[in-house]
């Protein structure tokens, strides 16, 4: 009978082989002009993701499962940015496999990971649907790349253009809201739509699948 072991997520923050994935993954995408991918959208998404799991009474088990996703799920763009969600799956099937993970948890981390991202993404089991909500909700100013040009690329000045955000669960009423501050002068909320719409619909199914409406508020007008 195999031994497994019970990894926290707090060993997986402090595994060395993980950081230097995350940070070399983060490194490819500034070389090709991408947002911020590093350490602090890792810590984000896994406390995200535990954070919406704890709050509609999962088990705590399920949350340090969806913290794990959440910290691991874009380990994948040290392969390449395409198809990095199927790539970063297999990374952390060799990564959790070799700490002897059990394989049932390994199969909930790595199907969360490969469809986090919007082009094959499915809220396939709350995992999956949690990691989603926290990752596509980490809109933020501190993003932007400090060489970045707000002129030449829309993802680039959307982000620049967030002031605040705040992604709330109410198991009570059943509503998981997105509620977003948008510097209009920089970008007009018509753009962020543009480079946003299919998240956000992705974003509704993960909150179904949660057995909640999802709801997005841009400037105190509510639009989904």
């Amino acid at each position: 009978m195999a031994d497994y072991q019970h990894i926290s997520p707090e060993e997986i923050f402090s595994n060395q082989e993980v950081r230097c994935y995350i940070e070399q993954g983060n490194n490819c995408l500034e070389a090709i002009g991408f947002t911020e991918h590093g350490l602090a959208h890792a810590k984000r998404s896994s406390n995200y993701a535990r954070d919406i799991l704890s709050a509609l009474h999962y088990p705590e088990r399920t949350c340090e499962l969806a913290a794990i996703a959440g910290y691991l799920h874009d380990i994948g763009n040290t392969v390449n940015r395409a198809d990095h969600a199927h790539s970063g799956a297999l990374m952390a099937f060799t990564l959790l496999n070799k700490l002897s993970m059990p394989p049932e948890e390994i199969a909930l981390v790595c199907s969360a990971i490969g469809h986090h991202d919007e082009k094959t993404a499915y809220p396939v089991n709350p995992v999956a649907a949690a990691l989603i909500l926290s990752d596509k909700s980490d809109v933020r100013r501190t993003r932007v790349r400090k060489n970045a040009v707000l002129t030449a690329d829309i993802h680039d000045r959307v982000n620049y253009a967030v002031e605040n955000t705040r992604l709330e669960i109410d198991p009570e009423k059943k509503v998981c809201l997105f509620n977003i501050t948008i510097a209009t002068e920089i970008c007009p909320v018509m753009e962020y739509f543009e480079i946003f719409l299919d998240r956000m619909v992705l974003c509704r199914k993960a909150a179904q699948t949660l057995g909640l409406q999802f709801e997005l508020v841009i400037n105190n007008t509510r639009l989904l």
